[in-house]
């Protein structure tokens, strides 16, 4: 039964500049809180092109600030505005700030960076730390190397802005994965607030399944590059594998990603076309449905497919990504080393013959149920009960 929490509000600002990920982590947290909390409110702040695709529980709404899209040199343009990044950076505060004083949150919580997009979030966190609202920066278990997100916050102020605004860090993973803030010179007072909340569980959405599930092969390998923008290697190589073998140990259902660019969809398309054994689809908004039937993942081992590939107890091979973040490589290499995956290392020599031979072994992979201590997937209620504690409310 949920727990009575009358009128009380949070608000999450979702970083979003690629891919699904934080928009993804966002939303299963507002699910989860209103979950536990009847009579919680969620509103979640985001530039996602494709947020209106989700499906969103009652007390749960979002809304959409205009777009912008990271270029390969490190600037920003706007994603669907024919206007100046700085007009549109302005748009974005300004509707930050607005519906954060008209919302009048009880908890805001900010997604992976402490001042937002190029500063963005700081007017409101400024104006919400004034009102005495307490202010929680969410992180994920891993950032990026050391050397690279020293450099990076060192630019963007971030380090002053934890001791500044934040009263708690959330880290949503286990310390046996490691610290995101290894590197950085933090004050102790600032070590002091955070806390490791444990992985995001995750879960089905109720009655609502994949339509897919209803004519699809099985048992089948679920190939997924998450968002899919930068996923064509780890697809490339993975096809390429079954191109090379007719007796594969499943069925392999790719997943492309709806920011994929269409013309490696439409080559991908084609190859599979000459495949018996492949099915390949776009995007599915049920793709939780899709991982809880398969009988193992491929991934490129971003945060939220690492959730769901521990939350649905999934032999999974991760095929991670080592540009322009090293993030999903350690991430990889670490829970490798707790024996909970399987490593592939694109940039290592014999791709394709490693590949296979990675597909053919993972069948006998032990499940990373075996291997999970106690609270390693506790996050969702750690997040719920900080929540109540920071916010003083009376559940009764």
């Amino acid at each position: 039964m949920p727990e009575k929490l009358e009128n009380a509000r949070v608000l999450i600002y979702s970083h979003d500049t690629f891919g699904l990920g934080h928009l993804r982590r966002c939303r299963a947290i507002a699910h989860a809180l209103v979950e536990r909390y009847k009579g919680l409110s969620v509103l979640i702040l985001t530039g996602s092109p494709i947020i209106g695709r989700f499906d969103f529980k009652a007390r749960v709404d979002f809304v959409r600030i205009p777009g912008v899209i990271k270029l390969h040199n490190g600037d920003y343009t706007s994603l669907g505005l024919h206007v100046d990044i700085e007009q549109t950076l302005a748009m974005r505060e300004s509707i930050i700030r607005h519906t954060a004083e008209i919302f009048a949150p009880d908890l805001f919580i900010v997604d992976k960076e402490p001042l937002g997009l190029r500063g963005e979030v700081e007017p409101t966190l400024a104006m919400l730390k004034a009102r005495g609202v307490p202010l929680v920066l969410g992180l994920r278990d891993v950032l990026d190397a050391p050397h690279l997100l020293r450099r990076e916050w060192q630019d963007k102020g971030a380090c002053s802005a934890l001791k500044r605004y934040y009263q708690e860090i959330w880290v949503y993973g286990d310390q046996s994965m490691g610290n995101p803030l290894d590197g950085l010179s933090i004050p102790d007072e600032v070590t002091a607030r955070i806390f490791y909340t444990g992985y995001l569980r995750r879960g089905l959405p109720g009655q609502v399944a994949s339509r897919r599930l209803l004519d699809l092969p099985r048992p089948y390998l679920l190939v997924t590059p998450g968002g899919g923008g930068d996923g064509a290697d780890m697809i490339d190589t993975v096809l390429c594998a079954y191109e090379a073998c007719a007796e594969m140990p499943w069925h392999g259902l790719f997943v492309l990603g709806p920011f994929m660019p269409s013309e490696q969809q439409e080559a991908f398309r084609a190859r599979a076309a000459e495949l018996p054994h492949v099915t390949m689809i776009t995007f599915d908004n049920h793709l939780e449905s899709l991982m809880n039937d398969a009988a193992a993942v491929v991934a490129m081992g971003g945060y939220n497919t690492f959730c769901e590939i521990l939350s649905f107890d999934k032999r999974a091979l991760l095929v991670p990504r080592t540009e322009p973040r090293e993030e999903q490589l350690i991430r990889a290499v670490r829970a490798q080393a707790l024996g909970l995956v399987m490593l592939h290392d694109l940039r290592e020599p014999g791709n394709g013959q490693r590949m296979l031979r990675s597909l053919q072994a993972l069948p006998d992979l032990p499940l990373p149920s075996s291997r999970l201590s106690e609270h390693f997937m506790g996050g969702l209620d750690a997040v719920a009960e900080r929540m109540q504690a920071l916010t003083a409310v009376d559940d009764c």
